[in-house]
């Protein structure tokens, strides 16, 4: 085989009469109505009446049968027929060829599929792996006593923009759950800044009877030293470069170190969503919210029951969906 774009492979009699460059592609192989002719000692005319003949008496579908290609030395389009349609010809034509063609091209493409099969087995295991891990975050927080209507949905909404993504990636042979490129940048609230904006908030859920006093009251420096996590270097590069980067690791520090008294959970998606705000990117291009107030329910309480071991699952997912709502057109 020459590449693995357009592979060519070579078939050959025993006795070396016929030597044909067969194509192999979508799991089938092609032939040119030139070489039905060689491999079955027939006349172009005899080639031409039957492939007609199939077509026309519905045996076979032309449409789905079919490649029209341009190849080097020919001055117009070729047409390639798949095995379906030499077989169907060789049957016709009554040559024994037909039957030692197929026997040959079945050998090959299973020898084809099982090498493809190899190559990628590898990537396949760390894909069910990565799925069926994100899948048991779900699971697990369906189960939660902390679910209500509201946030079931929005852990429909996720398990949505999840799979959306996993067949996104699938679809570009990517992998499951890489780190997408993302916006570089990203302004971080300095502590002060993060407290006012708790501070308003704190005061609202109090008026509403939804909070005390304790709630975004700091234990110890931990929001200081988060913050400042968030925005350090590691040999003169940014730990976090982009805004998805440190989005989702806001989101997944504060709800699991804990740096204050009561509402971790309240005050982490509550910081997610201002530092969207703060850098542009709490909407997406058709000016909807990257994630409704359900979803960012479901999110939150998504890390929230996760396992350390599965912290990177959490934060590829976050980041994933935060850039994959950015790239999305009007």
């Amino acid at each position: 085989m020459n590449n693995q774009e357009n592979p060519i492979t070579l078939y050959q009699t025993e006795d070396g009469q016929i030597s044909l460059e067969v194509r192999l592609e979508a799991e089938t192989v092609w032939l040119r109505q030139d070489q039905m002719g060689v491999l079955f000692g027939r006349e172009r005319s005899v080639i031409t009446k039957h492939l007609r003949n199939v077509f026309a008496e519905g045996e076979l579908d032309e449409k789905s049968n079919l490649q029209i290609l341009h190849i080097g030395g020919s001055d117009k389009p070729v047409k390639f027929y798949n095995l379906d349609v030499t077989i169907s010809v060789g049957y016709r034509v009554k040559s024994i060829q037909g039957t030692r063609f197929r026997q040959w091209a079945t050998r090959v493409l299973r020898q084809h599929l099982l090498r493809g099969y190899t190559l990628n087995e590898a990537r396949f295991a760390q894909n069910a792996a990565e799925l069926e891990l994100a899948l048991s975050l779900i699971r697990k927080a369906a189960r939660s006593p902390a679910v209500t209507a509201e946030s079931g949905s929005g852990l429909v909404e996720i398990v949505s923009r999840y799979t959306q993504t996993f067949l996104w990636l699938q679809r570009y042979d990517e992998g499951m759950l890489t780190e997408p490129a993302g916006q570089h940048g990203g302004q971080l609230p300095s502590e002060a800044e993060a407290m006012a904006a708790l501070a308003v908030l704190r005061h609202s859920l109090i008026d509403r009877k939804e909070a005390t006093n304790l709630f975004a009251r700091p234990r110890g420096d931990g929001l200081s030293a988060l913050l400042g996590n968030l925005d350090q270097s590691v040999f003169g590069e940014p730990a976090y470069p982009t805004i998805e980067s440190k989005a989702a690791h806001l989101l997944y520090f504060m709800v699991k170190n804990h740096p204050f008294v009561d509402g971790n959970k309240r005050s982490g998606a509550f910081l997610f969503v201002d530092f969207l705000h703060r850098n542009g990117r709490l909407f997406n291009r058709r000016g909807e919210p990257v994630v409704n107030d359900n979803g960012l329910a479901a999110l939150t309480l998504l890390v929230a029951v996760s396992d350390p071991k599965q912290k990177e699952t959490m934060i590829r997912l976050i980041m994933n969906m935060l850039a994959s709502e950015h790239k999305e057109g009007p």
